[in-house]
């Protein structure tokens, strides 16, 4: 008889439930949250198992990796849609969760994720990692300023080891303002070479990558950005059309319609905030630092004389999302166009 099992996952524990072909609940049970041990509960009392479900969490990656691994059928489904069926039940518990999410697999109405290899999470882990660090920074770089900006002393523009000598040099005319400060600057000189570590880590993961550096041959994309953005696709086949990866990452408009209404709003902000953030800053070199004419940039330039810059690198990280999809997809490296032939006529 054909079974359908929910998962429903915590840290330490898992319910599951297995339903039959008609949602009549078959066997419940709590065991831990493991992958050999959910395997083994329902291969032991099921023999024939159509779809296993569980929800995007902090642990659907592993666990449906190794699940994946066993050769049980396991589908991780979006939460959010999850979350919209099962708050139409009155009680709220992990095992009435379990056996919603078991008869979303008995009936079918889900919608499957795609979950990344653990190459592209490490990846990521190590630019969120390096974003962090910048970040932290960043903020003791802010908090120096403030400090000092209290007593009349001002840093200005400082770069590079130019800001720690500037600092230095400002906090030394006061004793009691040096003991402050000076425990930021070690950290951070701290944070600044734990940074250079982890640019060289990812200097020479693009470096080994050959899709890397055809990414990087597009104006404004450099390692950072060219990882962010094959670590979080992933795979390229999973979008059937390239202009999905502008949505995807959540630089397309939202809009409501419902009758006589219809209105578009600002972009939706949906997907991944890191990828988002790098297109915008690969948008805004593109716009404002490369030299090098192209029909992007000049596409980009017209739009911002109409609409303003703001809008301009947003459409122009959209665009530029969807050009590095397709060159995945084609193998090609960037195409530059001769602004002669954009001028001729068609």
């Amino acid at each position: 008889m054909e079974h359908y099992v929910g998962l429903d996952v915590s840290l330490k524990l898992t319910s599951i439930c297995i339903v039959d072909r008609t949602g009549k609940v078959e066997r419940e049970g709590v065991v831990t949250s493991d992958p050999e041990a959910i395997a083994t509960y329902i291969k032991l009392h099921t023999s024939h198992v159509v779809r296993i479900g569980l929800e995007t969490e902090a642990t659907s990656t592993w666990l449906w990796t190794e699940l994946n691994k066993i050769g049980l059928p396991v589908i991780c489904i979006d939460a959010r849609h999850a979350k919209a069926v099962l708050k139409m039940q009155i009680n709220k518990s992990d095992r009435n969760d379990a056996a919603g999410i078991a008869r979303i697999m008995q009936c079918g109405w889900y919608k499957a994720v795609c979950v990344k290899d653990l190459d592209s999470h490490a990846t990521k882990a190590l630019l969120v990692s390096r974003a962090l660090l910048v970040k932290i920074k960043r903020d003791i770089e802010n908090q120096i300023r403030g400090l000092l900006k209290n007593l009349g002393l001002v840093i200005g523009r400082a770069k590079m080891n130019v800001f720690a000598v500037r600092a230095a040099q400002l906090a030394e005319e006061r004793s009691e303002l040096f003991a402050a400060v000076d425990p930021l600057l070690k950290a951070r000189e701290a944070v600044e070479q734990q940074i250079a570590d982890l640019d060289r880590k990812v200097l020479r993961l693009a470096r080994n990558n050959a899709q890397v550096r055809r990414f990087m041959t597009a104006p404004g994309v450099g390692p950072v950005t060219a990882l962010c953005f094959l670590a979080t696709i992933d795979d390229p086949a999973r979008l059937k059309r390239s202009r999905s990866v502008g949505a995807y990452a959540g630089l397309t408009t939202r809009r409501y319609a419902s009758g006589e209404i219809d209105w578009t709003g600002r972009i939706s902000k949906c997907g991944d905030k890191m990828l988002r953030s790098y297109l915008y800053e690969a948008a805004n070199v593109l716009l404002t630092r490369v030299a090098k004419w192209s029909a992007l940039k000049a596409w980009g330039i017209r739009l911002a004389k109409r609409s303003g810059l703001r809008k301009a690198k947003v459409a122009v990280a959209r665009k530029l999302a969807v050009i590095l999809h397709r060159m995945w997809i084609d193998g090609t490296e960037f195409k530059w166009s001769s602004r002669d032939a954009a001028d001729q006529p068609a």
